[in-house]
């Protein structure tokens, strides 16, 4: 079916996509909103695999206080040109995940980021938990595993729910593979630092 043009508009305004990847977002999801933002936030996350291994040199370094100045955040996310980095696009996505810090508190960038030691105790307390279930061991290691995932969308960054989106459906990595794919370039999130008043270094 063709894409109207309104829908087209509409699903621009929610995604920051391109009308032609609009279009065939609607076409593919028949013309379904809700079908074609999941089609282009998996189009992006295709995308940005892509570009995994392409230097992103250039970026920004952002500041967020929050309101009451008893929080403060530091954040970097790279890009790779000065081009992408001036725009407004990437600047507000800079500032939503300074903002997504400072409300999530999370102790990583990425799940590869935490150490494996790390964990093998957090499993190690999950099997402590369990110990007296009445299952068998294939089945505990499948909850362990649900639990570790739990984990990472608390303690990781790009595995938190995005705190702008009330359905809880699109997580911060899910802004990164947009921006990646709206922009045609890598986007990184690098590092960041939460200061919070009272709390030891």
């Amino acid at each position: 079916m063709a894409a109207r043009a309104d829908r087209v508009r509409e699903l621009r305004d929610r995604t920051g996509a391109g009308v032609m990847d609009c279009k065939a977002a609607l076409e593919a999801s028949s013309g379904d909103l809700q079908g074609a933002v999941e089609f282009l936030r998996k189009k992006g996350l295709a995308d940005a695999a892509k570009k995994q291994h392409r230097d992103a040199r250039e970026g920004l370094v952002a500041s967020y206080i929050h309101p009451g100045a008893r929080i403060g955040v530091l954040v970097e996310v790279d890009c790779e040109t000065d081009f992408v980095a001036r725009t407004e696009a990437f600047q507000q996505l800079v500032k939503d995940i300074a903002m997504q810090v400072a409300a999530s508190n999370p102790s990583f960038v990425a799940r590869e980021d935490v150490p494996g030691t790390l964990l093998e105790k957090e499993r190690e307390i999950f099997r402590t938990q369990l110990a007296d279930q009445k299952k068998p061991p294939q089945v505990i290691e499948k909850i362990i595993e649900g639990k570790l995932e739990k984990f990472y969308a608390e303690q990781c960054l790009l595995e938190q729910p995005f705190i702008k989106d009330a359905t809880g459906k699109t997580r911060v990595k899910d802004l990164v593979a947009a921006a990646t794919a709206q922009t045609g370039e890598r986007v990184v999130v690098k590092r960041f630092a939460r200061f919070q008043v009272g709390e030891s270094a």
